[in-house]
């Protein structure tokens, strides 16, 4: 029998140490809630250390795709993290991706946020995996995400193709008791050639390669239908059952939950993609309506009314028995379930609501003090957000911002405002989102000789996810002046309130310059600096 170790491990960590042990060449991300722990636990593993294992952050998530993509390409195996959002911005190469196929395996780990607890919507990231055509994994548990990673690096190399496993914030940042091995895989190589034409996708073998693609779907469902993580249970009593339950990833431990001895209807437990359309059929055939309990959007309940006849009734988030919006828990589960529901208490009536707000000391605050003071000065002006922790801004006591959409649309929403008559039209966006997603916005800004302020708010770091190494730093007025800005109207201040005249001074000048200028506020973010101090001060004392 397999000897293991037990750790208590978050979600996340299971992921990674299962991608270590898997034989993995690296870690390939962008730092996004719920996904960021993944790579900074691979930073951190002595494991990873001792093997070399790639683990920097990457400058956007397209290029952390692409860079998995060559790592496959040479044979080897590569993980890919990112949160929901994360897969829009690498969707080109990872749609493309199954179309030239893996030779080492790829695992895309797509970290989703129902509830949006740090996030700007709710998508299903199974979607994706759909769209691509690819399989799809869903772990139900810590310990089925650590398991699975072995499993799908050898399922990406055995049908050639890149897995997408999707997790939810709950399983995320939740711990429990895994059991790993002790004995586990060295960096691991495929030892066999790339098909170098499949990789060059000229229509010609773009083409050949869609029909071998789709002529292997049939594969993947029965794959699906043998996977050992998607199990079906027969109702306790024999005879047809009112109910039956399909329960998708984590939507599976709430089931659960609430039938400790045992679901007493047939239950469908579903954690791999595509849909086992035989499973579903054995369940329709013992019931008479079928709850689809999973956390995200309808995906598997929309897809039923397809593969099931129309006589069966399906419920979930479209029928209204689950909430079609927001994450799953045991209490909104046990009331789709028909079970009575826990007493609930009223919250405390002396409690304050505490929205989130800039840290005390942070330069984002002299920013947008000194750009709340130049604004006012202009009856129209329009400040154009962008995603980070600067977006704060938005709440009080500052309401600065008049949009934040997506990363890097500041600029080019800025530019698009400017286009159309807007006067001042300013965009403020953080550093690590500048090389992200808004040099190329800069650049069309340039070539249009577009009349906007941008200001990129430079702390150092990638501040809200924890102070991640942020890629454009020491290189920001560099990347401006090779984009075409004007080298006069590359401007760096350092936001403190002894500095408030000459800022104020700044934005003036720039915003009533008739051209494109760049203004970067830069002092290193409060929290990682304290951060710095106290490792000093404690490496003082070791010593």
């Amino acid at each position: 029998m397999e000897q293991r170790n037990k750790l208590l491990l978050l979600g996340d960590q299971a992921i990674a140490l299962g991608a270590i042990h898997a034989g993995i060449s690296g870690v390939y991300a962008y730092p996004g809630t719920p996904s960021t722990d993944i790579t900074e636990f691979i930073q951190e593993s002595p494991i990873a250390k001792a093997r070399g294992l790639h683990s920097s952050w990457c400058t956007n998530e397209k290029t952390a795709m692409e860079a998995a993509l060559g790592v496959s390409y040479v044979g080897k195996r590569a993980l890919v993290c990112m949160k929901h959002v994360g897969m829009n911005v690498c969707a080109d190469a990872f749609v493309n991706s199954a179309i030239t196929g893996v030779n080492g395996g790829i695992v895309v780990l797509a970290a989703d946020d129902p509830s949006m607890h740090s996030s700007q919507n709710e998508q299903d990231s199974r979607f994706y995996g759909k769209f691509a055509l690819i399989p799809t994994l869903e772990p139900s548990s810590q310990q089925e995400a650590y398991d699975m990673m072995e499993e799908a690096f050898r399922l990406s190399e055995e049908m050639k193709l890149p897995v997408l496993m999707r997790i939810v914030t709950r399983l995320a940042h939740s711990r429990a008791a895994v059991a790993v091995k002790e004995e586990f895989s060295e960096v691991t190589t495929t030892g066999r050639p790339s098909a170098a034409t499949d990789w060059v996708l000229l229509p010609a073998i773009a083409r050949r390669r869609y029909l071998e693609v789709i002529a292997e779907q049939p594969q993947l469902e029965k794959l699906a239908e043998t996977s050992p993580y998607n199990l079906f249970s027969p109702a306790r009593e024999a005879g047809r059952a009112k109910r039956g339950i399909i329960a998708c990833g984590i939507g599976y431990n709430y089931v659960m939950e609430n039938y400790p001895d045992g679901c007493p209807f047939p239950l469908l437990k579903l954690s791999q993609y595509p849909l086992p359309k035989e499973k579903i059929a054995t369940l329709a055939e013992q019931c008479d309506e079928i709850l689809v309990v999973e956390d995200g959007q309808p995906f598997v309940e929309e897809q039923l009314v397809g593969v099931l006849p129309s006589r069966f009734v399906v419920k979930g988030r479209l029928s209204g028995d689950l909430p079609r919006t927001g994450e799953l828990d045991p209490d909104n589960v046990k009331q789709a379930l028909g079970l009575p529901s826990h007493e609930v208490y009223a919250p405390a009536q002396n409690m304050v609501p505490r929205p989130p707000a800039l840290c005390n000391g942070c330069g984002h605050r002299d920013v947008y003090e000194a750009l709340n003071k130049v604004a006012a000065e202009y009856p129209d002006a329009k400040i154009f957000g962008d995603i980070g922790c600067y977006t704060l801004g938005a709440l009080p006591p500052f309401r600065s911002l008049s949009s934040c959409v997506d990363m890097g649309a500041s600029i080019t929403m800025a530019k698009g405002a400017a286009d159309a008559g807007q006067f001042p039209a300013i965009a403020v966006i953080g550093d690590s989102t500048f090389t992200h997603s808004g040099m190329t916005g800069l650049l069309d800004a340039v070539n249009d000789k577009a009349n906007i302020t941008v200001i990129i708010s430079d702390n150092l770091t990638t501040a809200m996810t924890g102070g991640q190494d942020s890629a454009g730093t020491n290189k920001f007025e560099a990347i401006c002046l090779g984009l075409g800005v004007e080298p006069e109207h590359v401007r760096v201040v350092v936001p403190l309130p002894k500095n408030m005249e000459e800022i104020t001074r700044i934005l003036r000048e720039e915003i009533n310059y008739n051209g494109v200028s760049v203004i970067i506020p830069r002092r290193e973010c409060i929290q990682t600096l304290n951060r710095k101090l106290k490792q000093k001060r404690a490496s003082k004392s070791e010593n």
